[in-house]
């Protein structure tokens, strides 16, 4: 039986990183007239930049001004997140998880202040019982450590416990903790070979949240 719901959040709740994609394509294109492929952004969807940034810097050598570069990549995503909606489905599956006493954390790659500046934005934050981010742990996704963390604070067992993920890196670090995952992935990730995931929806939408924990 189900007793906890583990959630990511950038492309999941809010679809963040079909908003970092264009940020990077736009201004990429603009300073170097160079188009940013999404077979090379994906691959630090649910990570962090780092593997990004070499991908581009064997590509654009000196060229590139990494500070510059990021700098305006996040005044671009800045503005259009603002005015990103929650995802469908999301506010549904909350209030129904409440309803049914389930106990929902946030577990993310991202930093803490990252993520409770939009979830206080979007009025959800006082649904979820804990959080576990990027400063809580040595190693994000792929490496298992944050899901490890959530495991621990949530106090309950791995086997009661549902992973939600959009990204490659978030289904490789869950299967690594051992905990049942479904995929909802967002625009940027839904070429992705998900195989091993519990189940794959386009959308929370797609099903009742009943419905879907009747599965497990």
């Amino acid at each position: 039986m189900i007793k906890g719901l583990i959630f990511d959040f950038d492309g999941l709740i809010l679809d963040t990183e079909t908003a970092w994609y264009e940020s990077y394509f736009d201004v990429l294109k603009s300073k170097y007239n160079y188009e940013l492929k999404l077979k090379d952004f994906v691959k630090c969807v649910g990570a962090n930049n780092e593997i990004l940034f070499k991908i581009l810097k064997e590509d654009l050598g000196n060229e590139l001004d990494e500070d510059q570069v990021f700098k305006e990549v996040q005044e671009r995503h800045q503005n259009i997140v603002s005015e990103k909606p929650l995802r469908e489905g999301v506010l549904d599956y909350l209030k129904e998880a409440k309803n049914l006493e389930l106990k929902l954390a946030i577990c993310t790659s991202s930093k803490e202040e990252w993520i409770n500046k939009h979830l206080t934005n979007k009025g959800i934050i006082e649904y979820f019982d804990c959080f576990v981010t990027a400063d809580d742990v040595e190693r994000i996704k792929p490496h298992p450590d944050l899901f490890n963390q959530t495991i621990k604070s949530l106090n309950i067992d791995k086997e009661e416990l549902l992973v939600f993920e959009d990204s490659l890196n978030g289904l490789l670090s869950s299967e690594k903790a051992g905990i049942k995952t479904v995929i909802f992935p967002n625009p940027v990730t839904e070429h992705l070979d998900f195989t091993g995931a519990n189940k794959i929806y386009k959308n929370m939408s797609e099903i009742a949240l009943k419905d879907l924990l009747k599965q497990f």
